[in-house]
C-alpha cells in the first residue's frame, strides 16, 4: 500500500472481504446489503457492515465492528462507513477501491456517489494491491484447494453409479451434486457440462432432460467448495465406446494439459503455458473463441489470471491455477478438459489426478 500511495482500502465484495477477516457466510447470495471493510495502511481494519452479520463477525480477529439497522432505504451505511475512512485516512489521503480486470463495487452507485462526497478524502485504484495477495496462495489455502479436489476426483470416480444410457442429463446433474455432497463438500455452487453425440457445442449451458444415448460424450465440470475454497475441473465420459474422433480428440487434450504442466513453472508467465497448450491442439495459430486455457483458482471459481494469449503474469511458487484446453473436432462439436495445479519452486504440482488418455466408458 505504501508502494501505491495508500493510505487505506476500502473492500466491498465477499472474496475481498473474506481475504482479510476471515468472514466466511453464503448470506453474500443476498444483494439487498452493503458490506465494507477499511484497511488502514497502519492498525487493524475496521468492519462496517449490516448488524445481521455482526455475532459471526465477531467469531473472528476483527475486532473495531461498527453496524447499522439494514436494509436502511435512506443511509444503508454511507455515513458509518464514511465516518470510519475519515478517521483511519488523514485528510488530503489516498483510499484505494480494486478496480482493474475481474473487480466490481458491490455497493449501489447513488451511494458511491454520496459515498465519495462525504468521506472528504480521494478514491483512487488500488494499484492491483489485491490481485497481487490474492494470486499467490497461502499452504494452508492450498492445502484446502487440494481437499476440494480429492471429493470432487472421489465423485466423478462414482459418475458410473449415477450416469447410464437412457437417463436424462438433468438427473445425472442433481445426483453429481448429490456425490459431491457426500463425498464432504460444504455446497456446489458450480457444476456445468454437456452430453451430445461426437462431442458437445458449449460448455455452459444447464442440463436438459434428454435422456444420455450410444454415442454421446458426457462432460461435467464442476467447482464444489470446501471451507470457502474452489476446486475447479471436469471429466469426459463415453456412453459406449467413443468414436475415433473423440478417442483422437481426447487424447490431444491430454497431450496439450501435460504440456502446459510442463510449462508452468517460476519465471514464465501466464501466456506461455497458453502456447504450451496451443502449439500442441492448433499449431500455434492462437487458440478458439473461448478466449483461454484456464485460469487462477482460490477462494472464487476463476481468478487472476487468465491463461491466454495476451496476459504477461509472471508464475510464481504458490499459484493455483486450471489447465483447461479446448479443442473443435468439427463444427458445434468440441472437447474440453481441465486439471487443477500449483506451482512451485521446481515446476507445477498436480491437485488433481491427471486423467489419462483414455476417455472412460460408462457402458463398459
Amino acid at each position: 500500500m505504501a508502494a501505491a500511495g495508500l493510505d487505506a482500502l476500502l473492500l466491498t465484495t465477499e472474496p475481498e472481504v473474506r481475504w482479510v477477516t476471515g468472514f466466511l457466510t453464503r448470506f453474500w447470495e443476498s444483494p439487498t446489503r452493503p458490506w465494507f471493510v477499511a484497511v488502514p495502511a497502519a492498525g487493524d481494519p475496521v468492519a462496517v457492515i449490516p448488524a445481521i452479520g455482526a455475532h459471526l463477525m465477531r467469531q473472528g480477529w476483527v475486532r473495531d465492528i461498527r453496524t447499522w439497522r439494514s436494509p436502511d432505504l435512506s443511509d444503508d451505511g454511507v455515513s458509518l462507513v464514511a465516518e470510519a475512512l475519515r478517521e483511519v485516512v488523514p485528510r488530503g489521503g489516498r483510499i484505494g477501491v480494486p478496480s482493474g480486470a475481474e473487480s466490481h463495487l458491490r455497493m449501489p452507485l447513488d451511494d458511491w456517489a454520496r459515498l465519495k462526497a462525504a468521506a472528504e478524502r480521494d478514491f483512487v485504484a488500488d494499484g492491483a494491491v489485491m490481485r497481487r495477495l490474492r494470486l499467490v496462495k497461502s499452504e494452508a489455502e492450498i492445502a484446502k484447494i487440494a481437499h476440494a479436489c480429492g471429493m470432487a476426483e472421489r465423485a466423478f470416480a462414482r459418475v458410473g453409479e449415477i450416469a447410464r444410457g437412457g437417463m436424462a442429463l438433468s438427473r445425472v446433474f442433481r445426483d453429481f451434486q448429490r456425490l459431491c455432497l457426500e463425498e464432504g463438500a460444504d455446497w456446489v455452487p458450480y457444476l456445468a457440462g454437456a452430453a451430445k453425440a461426437g462431442g458437445y457445442g458449449d460448455v455452459i449451458s444447464p442440463a436438459t432432460e434428454a435422456p444420455l444415448s450410444p454415442g454421446d460424450v458426457l462432460m461435467l465440470d464442476t467447482g464444489l467448495v470446501w471451507d470457502g475454497y474452489f476446486c475447479d475441473f471436469d471429466r469426459n465420459f463415453s456412453v459406449g465406446p467413443p468414436g475415433q474422433a473423440v478417442r483422437e480428440g481426447h487424447a490431444r487434450l491430454i497431450e496439450a494439459t501435460a504440456a502446459g504442466f510442463a510449462e508452468a513453472r517460476p519465471g514464465r508467465t501466464a501466456a506461455e503455458v497458453f502456447e504450451a497448450m496451443d502449439r500442441v491442439l492448433t499449431g500455434g495459430a492462437g487458440g478458439s473463441d473461448v478466449g483461454r486455457y484456464g485460469h487462477g483458482l482460490g477462494m472464487q471459481l476463476t481468478e487472476w489470471p487468465s491463461l491466454m494469449p495476451d496476459d504477461a503474469t509472471v508464475l510464481v511458487p504458490g499459484m493455483v491455477l486450471t489447465l483447461e484446453p479446448g479443442l473443435e473436432l468439427a463444427p458445434g462439436k468440441m472437447l474440453v478438459h481441465e486439471e487443477n495445479i500449483v506451482v512451485r519452486e521446481g515446476g507445477a504440482e498436480w491437485l488433481t489426478g491427471p486423467a489419462g488418455p483414455e476417455m472412460a466408458d460408462l457402458q463398459r
